[in-house]
């Protein structure tokens, strides 16, 4: 059976399949409510609040009293619930106590990650015909409606100001299953695991990791883990999404529950009429019971990718989540005769008519989105598009004898820091923002369209993001592809706190995501596409970001958006 709620101290998780209030009443009674107060009584205590612990402790039994008052206040006049009891009435005429007590509650409850939980065929009896959508405007409605009662009835004064805030959940997902795995016996471990099939989210979306930085890479091991573990049916979610052209099962432990809603802003969701029943090219299991390091498997015999990332506080990082994924989509690429980019790639439409694709390659903190960016300040009007192919990893593919980019994700998962002012506050009703106030904050948010970023677009120029170099030339040429594959090989960086990586460091082709665990089978990717970009004349070179230069983190961007723009804008020869 599967359970009404979960609760921890960072989140929690409502069934509403299984549970679902219709009245304040109801709410209040809920075991639910009970256990969130519980919660809220043991932090009151670790805050030293001497006012509010003791306005708590006129009861003898905090918990049990505070709920039936709740329960009382919102039938009856303050004076006749003091007539109830003694403790009551000592409780109500500390009446600014117990109002800051209310707030303070309410804010418990709000700084809390909420999630609610639907089944799609809803036939549950206690949700009855509700919808999805109906099911968490309601329930958000209703968590409103009891904490304006109490708080009106103890301020003794109703509201003037009403904000309509997202007191229910921040996201909601509606679950189904998918039964892929009947073909497949060496995967029956993951029959009856739950398929998310749609994803609600309340804005503005705020989730806080107990990591704020990635570190080390992935490496493949020789033995197929997965078939050998257990899952509990409870635990586990499964998003489905397109990486690229593959289709991904991404199972994620219920105590990583933000990282699985905000890859519904970076990853193509796939609709269960399209997957139903069919074998995915790659698995990653999230929190999977395996000790050791993230690492991943090459299932030869059913063509699949497999990565596990073992449970635990190492891996409470959504960069995780993500790194794994487009590790385990460039390996399967590499192994097609693809090439897989770490950069940024945009293809631009100016006012004059021309269109352009520009890729900017490196490591993270490179300065390869902020300078694009830039360049959409810089250019202005004068831009009339610029559509993000990918703004993290991509794929080259040769094909009539050309060089075309495709993308792997549909949003940016972007440092907070280095964009340009106000940008995010701009993107804050659609984007998903991890550890807002930490280094290295980050934002998750929807730039593109699936069939926009597997498009194909032709290559028209390559640079390699150097973010360190003080040199006052913005842009250097390279003459052949010998010289270019050096430079771009290389990988050099200073590192920007985006990982736990710190000065100058060098990463194979600046992606140690597939082509450094790969690089006897990259080498000659690495010369049949460079030197099919010099055969079609299309300009390679290294820029000069800036990006790591303390004081130049903006003006480094943007005198290259200005260089871009120029070329863009005039055609003048790359120079």
């Amino acid at each position: 059976m599967e359970e009404k709620y979960i609760l921890n101290d960072k989140s929690i998780i409502i069934n509403f399949s299984e549970s679902y209030c219709k009245t304040e009443s109801e709410v209040l009674s809920s075991e639910a409510f009970a256990r969130v107060w519980e919660g809220y009584l043991k932090h009151l205590n670790r805050t030293k609040n001497e006012s509010l612990i003791g306005l708590i402790k006129i009861a003898r039994n905090p918990v049990k009293s505070y709920i039936n008052m709740f329960k009382f206040l919102l039938s009856f006049s303050i004076k006749e619930v003091m007539e109830m009891s003694d403790a009551y009435k000592k409780i109500l005429l500390q009446h600014e106590n117990l109002y800051a007590l209310v707030e303070n509650f309410y804010d418990y409850w709000r700084h809390l990650e909420r999630y609610g939980l639907m089944r799609s065929e809803a036939n549950r009896n206690s949700l009855e015909s509700l919808s999805f959508i109906e099911a968490n405007e309601e329930f958000n409605a209703l968590i409103l409606k009891v904490y304006r009662s109490i708080s009106q009835k103890v301020q003794g004064t109703n509201f003037h100001i009403y904000r309509q805030l997202a007191a229910g959940i921040n996201a909601s997902l509606s679950i189904c299953d998918n039964n892929w795995t009947k073909d497949y016996p060496m995967y029956q471990n993951l029959s009856g695991l739950p398929f998310i099939d749609s994803v609600l989210i309340k804005p503005t979306f705020i989730s806080y990791s107990k990591r704020n930085t990635r570190t080390g890479t992935y490496f493949e091991t020789e033995q197929n883990e997965l078939k050998d573990l257990s899952f509990d049916v409870n635990d586990w979610y499964c998003y489905p999404a397109h990486v690229g052209a593959s289709l991904a099962y991404v199972y994620f432990h219920r105590d990583y529950m933000s990282h699985g809603i905000a890859l519904s802003n970076l990853f193509e969701f796939v609709h269960m009429e399209e997957i139903n029943g069919k074998k995915p090219d790659l698995i990653y299991i999230f929190g999977a019971p395996v000790e050791g390091k993230s690492r991943y498997y090459y299932d030869k015999e059913n063509d699949i990718y497999i990565g596990l990332a073992p449970y635990g506080e190492e891996i409470d990082y959504f960069g995780y989540m993500k790194k794994m994924l487009l590790t385990l989509h460039n390996v399967k690429q590499i192994k097609h005769g693809f090439l897989p980019i770490h950069g940024a790639c945009q293809n631009i439409t100016l006012k004059n008519g021309k269109k352009k694709t520009v890729v900017l390659i490196g490591d993270s903190g490179a300065g390869k989105s902020e300078s694009l960016e830039a360049l959409r300040m810089v250019a202005g009007k004068n831009i009339v598009s610029m559509q993000t192919v990918f703004d993290d990893m991509g794929t080259f593919k040769i094909e009539n004898g050309k060089v075309l980019a495709y993308g792997t994700e549909t949003g940016a998962f972007v440092r907070l820091d280095d964009l340009e002012n106000g940008y995010a506050y701009k993107e804050m009703d659609r984007a998903i923002f991890l550890n807002p106030d930490k280094v290295n904050s980050r934002i998750v948010l929807p730039v593109s369209t699936y069939p926009q970023i597997m498009k194909g677009y032709e290559v028209d120029m390559v640079f390699y993001a150097n973010n360190y170099s003080e040199d006052k030339e913005v842009v250097h040429l390279f003459d052949n592809e010998h010289e270019a594959i050096e430079c771009f090989k290389a990988g050099a960086r200073v590192a920007k706190g985006t990982t736990s990586e710190k000065g100058l460091v060098t990463s194979y082709f600046a992606n140690p995501f597939g082509p450094t665990q790969n690089q006897e089978l990259c080498n000659p990717l690495l010369d049949e596409y460079f030197a099919c970009l010099f055969k079609n004349h299309k300009p390679v070179g290294e820029i000069h970001t800036r990006l790591a230069i303390p004081g130049l983190e903006h003006e480094g961007p943007h005198n290259v958006a200005k260089y871009l723009f120029k070329v863009l804008d005039t055609n003048e020869k790359l120079k």
